[in-house]
């Protein structure tokens, strides 16, 4: 091998990339392709959304953990209030985390809500409401998917920093004490 050539990081999580790619790309092929083949509404929104909910549950407890090291989840709590929970890897291992595996995690979430819009668009501009209804059941799948991982992502930096700042709190105090001790 020449030494000049650099070394290409591959995917750490090959089947969890497929299956992060799989369902999504099931979901809007199947959506478009029905277009084709398939004359019966309820057949489309079927399987459709059964795909898109697949999607949703495999990114949500699957990749995101995998991929990306992150989790998310919703709770109500006593009081009826909606309460968001996080969950992260400790940030050594996030650091850790392959950079391809972390791109394709992001860029196929973004991109599949893009893709999802598009499609909305153009079941409004064709008057055809009973799709947009599709579409928008598994544009919101997509959404929630994306809010709650940058939700998961900005709590699992602000975590980090939090860290950061106490531990640096820490040594500044103990050497304030070390420094100013009788020997």
């Amino acid at each position: 091998m020449d030494r000049t050539q650099v070394v290409e990081e591959n995917y750490a999580n090959p089947k969890t990339c497929l299956f992060h790619v799989l369902f999504k790309g099931a979901a809007l092929a199947f959506y478009i392709l029905s277009a084709l083949f398939v004359n019966n509404f309820v057949i489309i929104f079927v399987v459709t959304v059964f795909l898109s909910a697949l999607d949703f549950w495999v990114v949500k407890n699957v990749s995101g953990r995998i991929l990306v090291g992150l989790r998310w989840w919703n709770e109500i709590n006593d009081l009826g209030e909606s309460v968001w929970k996080f969950e992260s890897l400790d940030q050594e291992s996030l650091a850790r985390m392959n950079k391809k595996d972390s791109w394709l995690f992001w860029w196929t979430l973004y991109l599949t809500a893009g893709a999802w819009v598009i499609l909305g668009i153009f079941s409004l501009i064709r008057f055809q409401a009973d799709y947009v209804l599709v579409v928008g059941v598994c544009l919101t799948l997509s959404v929630a998917n994306i809010i709650g991982f940058t939700k998961c992502r900005k709590d699992a930096k602000k975590q980090l920093q939090q860290f950061a700042t106490q531990t640096l709190a820490n040594q500044f105090t103990s050497s304030l004490r070390t420094a100013f001790t009788v020997v």
